[in-house]
């Protein structure tokens, strides 16, 4: 092992909330700041186009590309759970959707004893970071690095949807970010000109030469090392050699839902039983780390539609090479548009503080509904066979709770994963009310033009019974797991209301893994705001 190199600040993971780190720690030149990334520089261009998203999730490429265990819930199916694996983590290979959450949600965190978490807390810090485009208001910021968009799609079918929400009784809603979240509308995206705007392309591009600011990638943290109960470095193996790195101050571990509590598990920090179930030495018995998994669940309904007007025309492969070489050297064109662009944010059920139940609306078929898709050069086919329309559709509050744990205490081996979707009876009956106000949605005239045969679930699945058979056999991911090293003063609690893990000094966690609750909706925006609210109690601290 080499000799150990002395900074003031490591953080481990360049994800969404690390990037921002890096930047705001390193901004003080007295301050010798590490940032440790397992995976490789993001230098694949096609990874910058945001219509590719799709087809490029499901590569290895920037992606740890992990699987639950059998999910006891879901018919024991192992579902992919790909988190980013490059500068920039996630961001790099998500939906780009800009959504914070809801006002209630950090409420609820401050009413839990947290102090510094209420929605008046963290909105100047969402603030801060954001560089909206078209918005600069009390609750938007123009001048941030993290540079945010209006929808930029024009399909028509968009505008159908939110209609048809209107005649469904509906509000619309021109800002869920704004005053209020409920409604239809068009999402905000993490998108510049044309291109995919990550946290490393907002937040860490721009400072890498600072002198003060060492970037490390291929570095896989194995360890963090403690000793008299204070985090003194990290242990990491860079292309086939093992290093170790110092903090004089503090070790910020940002490696996410999954990494984060991995590396705590892995370094004797967490619950004692398990820890010795795989001969990992304790450090600090902490029963909380891994556990109090969320996720949001969803489910794909599909419908035909009758007239040529949605994505598909757009993404034949003929078309596609074209596109992305317009995306490339123009930013403009399909390819530069996430197809998911509009949704809604509503209630189940009156008496409700806030929505929830969230929906995501594509102008075309969603494969992940196993459904059979025909040729796309075959030109005698009926409209119907190759064009329809997707919605997404679950509940933004689970109750079922999962976990993280050690499957060995090698490194290398990925870690025990299982979120237990719909474990909670709760969830379930959320999800059924949810498909039913869906179908009465596009039941409404502004889809008769348009509305084919549903696909899926069918119209032959409509009983409660029916549906939950249904669900369990095809639910999946929204891919937004938080919660693994939640925040607060209870006994399972990992870290405090400043991210200080409990019982060790000189370590924080700073990314979604801290939410005691998961927010309603994606959840980027809101890890990028724990990054900002993490350097501001560092700094803080240090000056004081």
């Amino acid at each position: 092992m080499s000799h150990p190199e002395t900074f003031d600040y490591i953080i481990v993971g360049a994800g969404s909330a690390g990037c921002v780190l890096a930047n705001r720690l390193s901004a003080d030149p007295s301050n010798r700041v590490l940032l440790l990334e397992a995976g490789e520089r993001d230098g694949n261009p096609l990874f910058r186009l945001p219509m590719l998203m799709g087809k490029l999730f499901q590569s290895g490429i920037y992606n740890w590309h992990y699987h639950t265990d059998p999910e006891p819930y879901l018919n024991d199916r192992s579902l992919y759970w790909p988190r980013g694996k490059a500068l920039g983590g996630s961001s790099t290979i998500n939906g780009m959707i800009y959504v914070r959450g809801n006002r209630h949600d950090y409420d609820r965190w401050s009413q839990l004893g947290l102090p510094g978490w209420s929605y008046e807390d963290v909105l100047p810090a969402f603030r801060r970071s954001e560089g909206h485009i078209q918005r600069d208001d009390e609750y938007h910021n123009g001048k941030g690095e993290l540079t945010v968009c209006r929808a930029r799609g024009k399909n028509m079918l968009h505008d159908v949807f939110v209609e048809a929400g209107g005649e469904a009784g509906y509000r619309s809603n021109d800002d869920f970010n704004g005053a209020d979240q409920e409604g239809f509308g068009r999402f905000d995206f993490t998108i510049k000109d044309g291109k995919r705007w990550s946290t490393s392309y907002a937040f860490l591009r721009p400072v890498m030469s600072r002198a003060n600011l060492t970037v490390e990638t291929e570095a896989h943290a194995k360890r963090i090392v403690v000793e008299n109960g204070r985090a003194v470095g990290i242990e990491y193996s860079q292309r086939g050699r093992e290093r170790m790195a110092h903090a004089a101050r503090e070790v910020v571990v940002a490696s996410g839902t999954v990494n984060s509590p991995h590396l705590l598990l892995l370094s004797g920090i967490g619950p004692e039983q398990e820890l010795a179930e795989h001969g990992v030495p304790i450090v600090h018995d902490l029963p909380g780390v891994g556990k109090n998994l969320q996720d949001h669940v969803d489910c794909v309904m599909v419908w035909e539609c009758r007239k040529p007007v949605t994505l598909y025309g757009d993404l034949r492969a003929d078309k596609l090479v074209l596109s992305v070489i317009q995306g490339m050297l123009f930013g403009s064109g399909v390819v530069t548009t996430f197809p998911y662009e509009s949704g809604a944010f509503l209630k189940s059920r009156a008496g409700l503080d806030a929505p929830d139940i969230q929906l995501h609306f594509m102008p075309a078929l969603e494969k992940t509904a196993n459904l059979h898709f025909p040729n796309p050069f075959k030109k005698k086919q009926a409209v119907e066979a190759n064009h329809g329309f997707t919605l997404r559709v679950g509940p933004v509050n689970p109750e079922s709770r999962g976990e993280i744990k050690l499957r060995s205490a090698d490194p290398a081996d990925k870690p025990s994963i299982r979120a237990n979707y719909l474990q909670s009876d709760f969830d379930l009956r959320t999800m059924i009310a949810g498909i039913r106000m869906t179908r009465e949605i596009i039941s409404q005239k502004a889809f008769d033009p348009y509305r084919g045969n549903e696909l899926a679930p069918g119209p032959a699945i409509d009983d409660d019974a029916e549906l939950e058979n249904w669900l369990r056999a095809t639910a999946m991911t929204t891919f937004h797991p938080v919660g693994t090293c939640k925040m607060g003063n209870d006994p399972m609690a990992v870290v405090d209301a400043r991210l200080k893990v409990h019982g060790i000094d000189g370590l924080r966690i700073a990314d979604a893994s801290i939410m005691p609750i998961i927010s309603s909706g994606n959840t980027n925006a809101p890890a990028i705001m724990i990054g900002e609210r993490a350097s501001d109690f560092i700094l803080e601290e240090a000056k004081s």
